[in-house]
Parts: structure tokens; C-alpha cells; sequence
């Protein structure tokens, strides 16, 4: 609260914010399911397991007081402690607001809390089954496998570039030693498959389980694939793309002349993450393709250390993802037959594509296996490194990371370029304050913005009203457009059907 933006904030007591929304419909909509999502793995567990048994019900217990508390706005309560030094600050953050009630209080604060509150109820268990169960690690590859076209889609994309750049490196190096500088046409080439890759990265956001709480395997082909990006190219309303693409070429070709030996000096390009499944396999392409091309030598990915807004990146959904690729066709195989069961009625595996999916042929199982084999060894090689903090999970805002977490703010100034994902981290970036939306970005992110030390880009579908950086009317004219008369809320923001890709050079 000390180190964060003197601007207000948005607070669930407003009915013009989706603050207001969220509190009342999507927040007991996630508890739920995370109900729902215990309740089924308890009635798996075999009759032995009678410990795991018992703490799986006393969990959906305190799930469900958790919920019941969220719909009769009772005052949110002291986190319990499980050990971890967050605890103090949730604690202090919370006495300093009153207590305040679930429908009044601030945004940011209040979510983060209920994710973090949810993270004791297995953090805190006795039996080793729930202390490291991910309550959101079933939506999440289930939505992963029913993203399958357009995994496939790109995954013969990303081949297809990945070769083309290692055969086109190869051949310069045979047929081009003296090293003349590449021609500006050549250059404008890489930059239109950066933009390109990256676009894919930024869309890749649509899909977000924190919001799309009931999304379909129909939902997801609307959002996903190259005519949905293409279809919303229109809808990016500010996009520094370009700028971002010039300090990493100028950081390349300055490595290159420098270098004293058959490789240049270590650029690193770090990734903010944001969604599992789907939003993480887009993640990599980006990363592979910023390895493949030597634009970096090194991507390092900050996942959460902790479940997280549904969808949000653990390490161990990378692990996950990996192992999913290792072996698509047991992975994409039809579920099983009708009439098998768990314990609990429910079907014994959950239905992703449904059960008239096609098997996968063999000639998509080597391009997804093509993707695991590219990104294992570039895991195992150290060029991609998982990096979690404790410090993504905190309560507040990134302008206080200079003063809570001043070790991740002087790791982060080792970048090249930092690149934050999704919504959350934008708003995180932003205070998430009621900022004017022509407010310049560079302003809104405050220590992270110039003389930080830290290259920021954002790439964010907007699902928040916090947005900044549009041109003068930009937000009154799309309010006009897309919400009639009913402008009063910033509603357009809501649906991560439009995207903003900011920059902030920190360095210059």
C-alpha cells in the first residue's frame, strides 16, 4: 500500500466494474468448481487411502465456508498460517483495510486473497496427496487437449519456421564466413516473423479460465487458430511490437561484433507467465523462436509457486505440458467408452474434444513430437529455465517490487527485455488503479518504467477495466460502439476481445 500508485483503485462495491461482477458471480462460480473438482478426486481415491479420504472432505469443507462466506459478504479473515512469509504481509495489508467485507473492498487485493486463502486449505494438510494437489490442474490439460486444432495448427508452424531458420543459419555459415551485415530487407523479414510469433503469443491469452468459467470445445476453436488472430488484428489497440524488436536486434548485432569467440555473449529474454495449457504451449513457440533466431541466447519463464487464478502457470503444468507432447496420441486418444466410472458417478475420464475426436495420426504425433524434442532440449541445455517466486503470488502491486522483492527487481534489470503475460500482470503493472486510459504506459508501471533499469512488454487481451497508453477518445468511441448508451462502465475491457502491447524501454 506504501510504495503503490496514489490513484484509486477499482473495489468490488462499484457496480460500474467488473470488480463488482467478479466478486458476486465469477469468485463463487471458482469455488465451485474447485468443490466439484475435490469431491471427484476423493470419490477416485481407493478405500485404503482412508487418511487422504477424510482430509479430501474436511477440504471441500473449508471450500465451501470459503463460499458461503463470499456470498453473504461476511469480513474477510486472517489468512492461517502455513509457514510461509507472505502470511505477514496478507495479515498486515488486511488490518490496515479494516477488515473490510467481501463486496467492499479493494479489487486486486481481495482476489489475490481468495487464491491465496484457497492455497492454505492444501498447503496446511497432513497427508502428502493434498499438500501438493493442484486444485485447477484437471481444467487446466483438459482445456489444453481440447485446443488440439489449433495445437496442431501451430505446432506445423513452428516446425516450419524452426527448420527454415536453422537451415538458412546453416547455409550462411557455409557460404557467408566474412559475416557482411544483413540487408535492410532482410532485416524487416525477421521482424515480421517476431511480430508474427508474438502475436500468436499475445492471443493465446483469450483463453483464460478465470473468465471463461463454462468455455466449450466450440468456445475455444472461436478463439484460438489463425483466422481468429487474424480476425482480431483490428482489435490490438496499441501495439509496440516494433520497438521491442529493435532492442533485441540492436542487443544481437551488438553481442555478435563484440564477440570474441565462435559464440556472442548471453542475451536472456524473460517471460512473466500467465496461463497454463494452451497460453503456455504459445509461451514456448515464442521462446523456441527467440532461441532458434539468436534474438536470445536464454529465456528464462516465472511461473507462480502456488494454484493461482485458475489457470495460472505452476512448474508443474510445464512438466505436464511436456509430458502430454511426449506422447500425443495416448494424450489426444478418445476418452473412454461410455459407462465407465469413478466412485462418484462422474465419468472416469473427462471428456476434452469429446468421443467422436478422432484418433491422432501419426503425422500430427511428429509435429507435436517435434515441439518436444525442440523445447526438452532446450530445457535440458539451460537456454530455458523455470525461475518461480514466491513474490508473484504477494497481494500487491509491481510498484512495490523495488522495496518487497528487491532480489527479483535486480534480476529482472539482467534482461534484455522482460515480457509480462495476461491480465493480471497488467494490472499488477498498473496498480491496477482507475488511471485516465491516455495515460502513457510508461507512467502507469511507475519503478519499472524509464531509468527502472527493466525493458517492460506488456502483452495483454484486456479482461480488467484498467487500461492505459490508447490515443485521445479511443476509449469513448469503442464504449459508443460496442455498448450504445450504457458507456457509464468500461464493459468492452471485460471480454479479452480487445489487446494492448505496450513498451517501456528502461534502459535507454
Amino acid at each position: 500500500m506504501e510504495y503503490d500508485p496514489q490513484v484509486p483503485t477499482y473495489q468490488t462495491s462499484d457496480p460500474t466494474s467488473f470488480a463488482f461482477i467478479s466478486a458476486r458471480e465469477r469468485w463463487p462460480a471458482i469455488v465451485t468448481g474447485a468443490i466439484d473438482d475435490v469431491h471427484r478426486t476423493v470419490a477416485s481415491l481407493p478405500d485404503s487411502e482412508i487418511d487422504a479420504v477424510a482430509e479430501g472432505k474436511s477440504i471441500v469443507a473449508g471450500l465451501a465456508t470459503l463460499k458461503y462466506e463470499l456470498q453473504h459478504n461476511r469480513a474477510l479473515t486472517p489468512i492461517p498460517d502455513d509457514g510461509q512469509p507472505d502470511v505477514a504481509g496478507y495479515h498486515a495489508e488486511l488490518a490496515a483495510r479494516g477488515p473490510p467485507t467481501w463486496h467492499d473492498v479493494e479489487w486486486l487485493y481481495s482476489e489475490c486473497y481468495l487464491y491465496r486463502r484457497m492455497a492454505t486449505l492444501f498447503s496446511r494438510a497432513q497427508t502428502p496427496f493434498w499438500k501438493s494437489y493442484d486444485v485447477f490442474q484437471r481444467q487446466k490439460m483438459d482445456t489444453f487437449k481440447s485446443s488440439r486444432p489449433a495445437v496442431l495448427e501451430l505446432a506445423g508452424r513452428y516446425r516450419d519456421i524452426i527448420t527454415q531458420i536453422r537451415s538458412s543459419r546453416d547455409h550462411k555459415v557455409i557460404n557467408n564466413s566474412s559475416g557482411s551485415p544483413e540487408t535492410e530487407k532482410e532485416k524487416e523479414a525477421e521482424k515480421m516473423l517476431f511480430v508474427e510469433m508474438a502475436e500468436i503469443c499475445l492471443w493465446g491469452n483469450a483463453t483464460d479460465l478465470s473468465l471463461l468459467t463454462s468455455l466449450t470445445y466450440e468456445d475455444l476453436q472461436k478463439l484460438q487458430g489463425s483466422r481468429a488472430r487474424k480476425e482480431s488484428e483490428k482489435n490490438v489497440l496499441v501495439n509496440d511490437l516494433g520497438s521491442a524488436f529493435e532492442v533485441l536486434y540492436a542487443a544481437q548485432r551488438t553481442s555478435q561484433a563484440n564477440a570474441t569467440g565462435p559464440s556472442a555473449s548471453s542475451r536472456r529474454v524473460d517471460i512473466v507467465l500467465d496461463n497454463a495449457g494452451f497460453e503456455l504451449f504459445v509461451d514456448l513457440i515464442l521462446a523456441g523462436y527467440l532461441l532458434a533466431t539468436g534474438l536470445a541466447t536464454e529465456v528464462v519463464l516465472h511461473p507462480k509457486s502456488i494454484p493461482w487464478f485458475v489457470s495460472d502457470v505452476v512448474p508443474a503444468d510445464f512438466a505436464a505440458l511436456l509430458n502430454a507432447m511426449q506422447d500425443p496420441k495416448t494424450f489426444y486418444a478418445p476418452p473412454a467408452a461410455a459407462g465407465t466410472k469413478d466412485r462418484s458417478g462422474k465419468d472416469a475420464v473427462a471428456v476434452g474434444a469429446g468421443r467422436d475426436t478422432p484418433a491422432l495420426s501419426d503425422k500430427d504425433a511428429e509435429l507435436i513430437q517435434f515441439l518436444f524434442d525442440d523445447w526438452s532440449s532446450l530445457h535440458a541445455e539451460g537456454q530455458l529455465i523455470l525461475r518461480p517466486s514466491r513474490f508473484w503470488t504477494h497481494a500487491g502491486s509491481f510498484w512495490r517490487m523495488p522495496h518487497t522483492a528487491p532480489e527479483v527487481f535486480e534480476d529482472l534489470k539482467e534482461s534484455e527485455l522482460v515480457i509480462f503475460k495476461g491480465d493480471l500482470n497488467y494490472r499488477k503493472l498498473t496498480g491496477d488503479a482507475a488511471w485516465s486510459p491516455t495515460t502513457p504506459f510508461t507512467t502507469a508501471i511507475g519503478p519499472l518504467g524509464p531509468s527502472s533499469g527493466i525493458r517492460t512488454l506488456a502483452l495483454r487481451t484486456c479482461k480488467a477495466d484498467v487500461v492505459v497508453g490508447l490515443p485521445e477518445g479511443k476509449d469513448e468511441e469503442i464504449r459508443k460502439a460496442s455498448q450504445g448508451d450504457d458507456v457509464e462502465a468500461r464493459k468492452w475491457a471485460w471480454s479479452g476481445k480487445w489487446a494492448v502491447v505496450q513498451f517501456s524501454d528502461g534502459k535507454a
